[in-house]
């Protein structure tokens, strides 16, 4: 089977080794990663395209730093216009344009079985942004909408494991990057051994 990871930088692919599976750094951000998925895509055309690596946890989800999950949903959530009754997206602006008004983006390929918990989450090209409406996502990061939308686009399998690493919140400096690339890396074995049906 013919599988690439993408991680957005060198230190998430850091501890992550195995015979078989492809790894590329994508670069961090929506525009490297849709870049580094449509070539890869182009390129090898893989069997399964997995994006791996740290996210952020809003205040009000039910996770904690060091849980891995697999992303069920993104929302690019800083694109869109300030208003005078602040940020919208672009999806939910009454623009008189004929274009694609996009907003979930779903993950169709998830496993039954993945011992890990769902996330919804939201992307965005800056970190933190206090303007996104994050009430019904649990954790952010910076790629996986791009990576969403290429895969579909491009008819290819997808998945996107996420190692939790920190609070969503302005000042809060606390990251475990160490740690969260150690539960990351686990858990691309684990999810790589359900994908290849060895135990």
């Amino acid at each position: 089977m013919n599988i690439t990871l993408l991680f957005p930088t060198a230190t998430e692919a850091s501890l992550f080794r195995r015979d078989g599976v492809k790894t590329r750094v994508s670069g961090v951000g929506l525009t490297a990663t849709a870049h580094a998925a449509t070539r890869e895509i182009l390129t090898n055309r893989p069997d399964w395209l997995i994006l791996a690596g740290v996210a952020g946890v809003y205040p009000h989800a039910a996770l904690s730093v060091g849980d891995v999950v697999l992303v069920e949903s993104e929302v690019e959530g800083d694109l869109g216009f300030f208003t005078p009754d602040g940020f919208t997206h672009l999806a939910h602006l009454p623009l008189d344009m004929d274009f694609a008004r996009r907003h979930t983006l779903g993950c169709p390929h998830l496993p039954d079985a993945a011992p890990f918990p769902r996330a919804r989450s939201l992307s965005l090209n800056a970190a933190l942004a206090p303007f996104v409406d994050a009430r019904e996502v649990e954790i952010e990061n910076m790629e996986g909408a791009a990576f969403f939308h290429v895969c579909r686009e491009e008819g290819v399998r997808f998945l996107e494991l996420r190692a939790i690493s920190n609070v969503v919140r302005p000042g809060h400096d606390d990251w475990d990057l160490e740690g969260s690339v150690r539960a990351l890396t686990d858990g691309l074995h684990s999810l790589l051994d359900g994908l290849l049906g060895q135990r």
